[in-house]
């Protein structure tokens, strides 16, 4: 299925760009250089926190707090927890006894830098300060109960019954065939969990309720499977140099991937489906969900 163009009424480039920006001042601000503990535990968190990125999960949830008619500003507490458990959960895989890798994002791995005693205390450090930033952050607009909600959501949606399920099902799955049920089972937890924090809770966090909830969390289920789809299809055809990590090694380990499932052509098209059933879900929005619409094609359609 050919890529399509975005028929938007944004300068979708300028939006992303300026919305890293957005997260990544937020981001200085809720893991300062000296901290409150040991200098280089947050030497070492920032490392990670700090070293780029493209922010996904942090812009599609102050996207969809805006496209419910709420402010940036309101979810901005959970776009700095979705990064910290994002670089949290990195920080742990890159570790010699879970995918023992070398580079992250065109630089050492936490744990060649800082050693790994030091990188497993920085994941453990962002992960339940993620926390800490998210349920102390200034909303003033966003009620209590609603706050509490959210934090539920991204716990469930992090923990033993979302991204960390997902990565003990993949640890316990390499070189055994898996069924592409299993797998969509398997990725929704381990990629699509944050997905669907980060679009429903910063719908939530905008006063998303009903009908646009209902919209929003099936645009996520889709753009979450998507996202992964695409990651394993850049595994396979990008190089080291272009991803800024390991490529390949996903079939090196006997992991169940959707190529090696699918093949390659079947993987495309999927994506390319499960780029149409998000745009597809959010019909009953206006302009306001364009970033969202955007979000879906960068998605499926990057090269890194």
């Amino acid at each position: 299925m050919p890529k399509q163009s975005l028929p938007l009424r944004l300068d979708f480039q300028s939006y992303l760009a300026e919305r890293q920006r957005f997260v990544e001042r937020a981001l200085m601000r809720a893991v300062p250089e000296s901290g409150q503990g040991f200098r280089l535990l947050s030497e070492a968190m920032r490392y990670s926190l700090l070293s780029g990125g493209k922010r996904i999960r942090s812009i599609m949830a102050l996207a969809a707090c805006e496209a419910v008619g709420g402010t940036a500003q309101d979810a901005l507490g959970l776009a700095c927890a979705l990064e910290m458990i994002h670089s949290y959960s990195m920080v742990h895989d890159d570790l010699p006894c879970m995918d023992n890798d070398d580079l992250r994002r065109g630089k050492p791995t936490n744990h060649r830098v800082y050693g790994e005693a030091m990188a497993t205390l920085a994941g453990d450090a962002l992960l339940t300060d993620a926390f800490y930033v998210l349920a102390t952050w200034h909303t003033p607009r966003v009620p209590a109960e609603i706050a509490l909600r959210v934090i539920a959501e991204l716990a469930c949606a992090a923990g033993s019954a979302g991204m960390v399920a997902g990565q003990a099902e993949d640890i316990e799955s390499e070189g055994r065939a898996l069924t592409l049920e299993q797998l969509e089972r398997l990725h929704g937890r381990k990629t699509g969990g944050l997905f669907m924090a980060a679009v429903r809770g910063g719908a939530l966090l905008g006063g998303g309720e009903g009908a646009a909830l209902e919209a929003l969390t099936a645009y996520a289920s889709a753009i979450g499977l998507a996202f992964q789809v695409t990651d394993d299809l850049l595994d396979v055809e990008s190089s080291a140099e272009q991803m800024g990590k390991r490529t390949q090694k996903d079939g090196a380990r006997g992991k169940a991937t959707y190529p090696s499932l699918l093949g390659l052509k079947r993987s495309h098209e999927l994506a390319q489906q499960l780029k149409q059933k998000a745009i597809a879900a959010l019909e009953s929005f206006g302009q306001s969900a364009d970033p969202l619409r955007a979000l879906a094609h960068y998605v499926v359609d990057r090269e890194v």
